[in-house]
């Protein structure tokens, strides 16, 4: 018995290749046609070792992305995430005042500078900058997303900005010796996200 006269295997044929044309067709396009600012690549795979943990890596990637193009964002920001964290606090912090005063509206990086001005210990500041990360984007207070989780194979919801920062400005309320600003274990919870 022939399938080729069947309608249904022909149109799932063609259906077939249709998506394998087009997807060739967009590959060749997404390579070779489209302008793509210098440094591209560089980012790309600073942001691959950053997601596998390889923090060394990252870091050097994502200077090679400054050389290239030597004002792009994604790369300050992604310097600034990856000395949080591998514990080099002052210079993440001159990364993030940057990368805030090049693109002051993005919220991301208030988040992440709160996170790293929480782990430092300067805590009212903390609270101001998770306060205007919630100001100018209050989806934020939902946390990563669960499929990020998900693929990280992180099971419990770590705690969000918007918990953080309630948090601390209950603490903050109190006489200063009856305050518990740090909890260790909860604190190494929270890290810096990719925005």
């Amino acid at each position: 018995m022939s399938h080729a006269n069947d309608p249904l295997y022909r149109t799932l044929r063609n259906v077939a290749l249709v998506l394998g044309v087009a997807w060739v067709g967009w590959a060749f396009y997404d390579s070779y046609l489209v302008d793509k600012e210098p440094g591209t690549m560089a980012l790309a795979a600073a942001e691959r070792y950053y997601e596998d943990g390889r923090y060394t890596e990252a870091l050097t990637e994502y200077g090679n992305t400054l050389k290239i193009s030597p004002g792009q964002i994604g790369a300050i920001r992604g310097q600034a995430r990856t000395l949080l964290v591998l514990g080099r606090l002052n210079e993440a912090l001159e990364r993030y005042d940057e990368a805030i005063a090049r693109d002051p509206g993005f919220a991301g990086q208030y988040a992440n500078r709160g996170i790293l001005l929480d782990r430092m210990g300067h805590y009212e500041e903390a609270l101001e900058d998770y306060e205007h990360a919630l100001e100018l984007d209050p989806e934020i207070a939902e946390g990563i997303h669960w499929l990020t989780r998900f693929l990280r194979n992180q099971s419990e919801k770590p705690p969000t900005i918007a918990d953080r920062a309630a948090y601390l400005s209950q603490e903050l309320a109190k006489p200063e010796a009856e305050r518990l600003l740090r909890v260790p274990e909860e604190d190494e919870a929270q890290r810096p996200h990719k925005m």
